[in-house]
């Protein structure tokens, strides 16, 4: 039997835990979600633990039939702990050494890895060194014709230097903010470019097929090797929540580009997607038909 080519995210597992319940959390399973959404084979990998949360998620999953693999190991499952100030910011509280944090490389993952068509990976998942390695490694055995895709997510003190600048050698599609590109700007000395020529200027030093750039209500941009440049606006609509908005435009794009769309045209995707998920409430409402063109 032929093995399927499948779409990856790879990294946390993990439960928001809010004032008002606890919520399934993490980049890969959104972005497996979203980009499944446009008739691809998708798998949300990262590691549970022996516990109870851990068949929750696998329930979880499975309402969203999304396809996982998901090791279990001896840690407890994810969890971020969510607390909200009186006028609504939320703060979190990240759990460390936890089941994600020590995701094994196994003989399944490598023959995923030999297979894939693309895999979004961020820095996060990369502050334990175990979850690091098997990172790396599943990257290392992918196909040539593989979309890497780092979607760079700083949070709190999780991230270096050395982890950024290693994944943007592993990577060939860099997906930023504005913030953090404040942050890579200052660390990798790139101070006196503005925000475009810094994209342009990484693209060329770390070889990438595309750097994208979100910048909330400013709207995004799409930088690619051949000079490309692509712009969106951003859509003005009513928000429920901004959850997982981020990983539905990174899924919708990546789906767009692997189903033969042109740049521009996986962007306008991407950005309609995205508006669309913030009107919902949960990082993986049903996307409307007529926004997958």
């Amino acid at each position: 039997m032929e093995q399927k080519r499948y779409i990856v995210g790879l990294g946390e597992a993990l439960w928001d835990v809010l004032p008002e319940g606890k919520k399934l959390g993490g980049a890969p399973a959104n972005f497996a979600y979203h980009a499944g959404q446009f008739g691809l084979d998708t798998l949300a990998i990262s590691a549970l633990g022996e516990d109870e949360l851990a068949e929750e998620t696998i329930n979880a999953l499975k309402d969203h039939n999304l396809n996982y693999l998901m090791p279990r190991v001896a840690f407890p499952t994810g969890t971020v702990q969510v607390t909200l100030s009186g006028d609504g910011i939320p703060a979190y509280d990240i759990k460390e050494n936890v089941a994600w944090d020590n995701i094994p490389f196994t003989a399944e993952m490598e023959e995923v890895a030999r297979n894939a068509r693309a895999v979004c990976f961020g820095s996060l998942a990369q502050r334990n060194a175990v979850s690091r390695d098997t990172i790396r490694r599943f990257l290392d055995a992918t196909p040539d014709d593989c979309l890497k895709i780092f979607d760079i997510n700083l949070r709190q003190q999780f991230y270096s230097k050395d982890v950024l600048e290693e994944s943007f050698h592993l990577c060939n599609v860099l997906k930023i903010n504005d913030e953090e590109l404040v942050v890579v700007n200052r660390m990798f000395g790139y101070e006196g470019l503005d925000m475009r020529g810094t994209c342009e200027r990484m693209v060329i030093d770390y070889g990438l097929k595309m750097l994208v750039l979100t910048c909330g209500t400013n709207g995004s941009y799409v930088f690619t090797d051949d000079g490309l440049t692509s712009f969106q606006e951003t859509p003005k609509v009513e928000v429920a929540d901004t959850v997982g908005a981020g990983d539905s435009f990174t899924g919708s794009f990546c789906a767009s580009i692997l189903n033969g769309k042109p740049v521009q045209q996986a962007h306008l995707t991407a950005v309609r997607v995205s508006a669309f998920v913030c009107t919902q409430n949960g990082a993986m409402p049903t996307v409307p038909a007529e926004l997958k063109g």
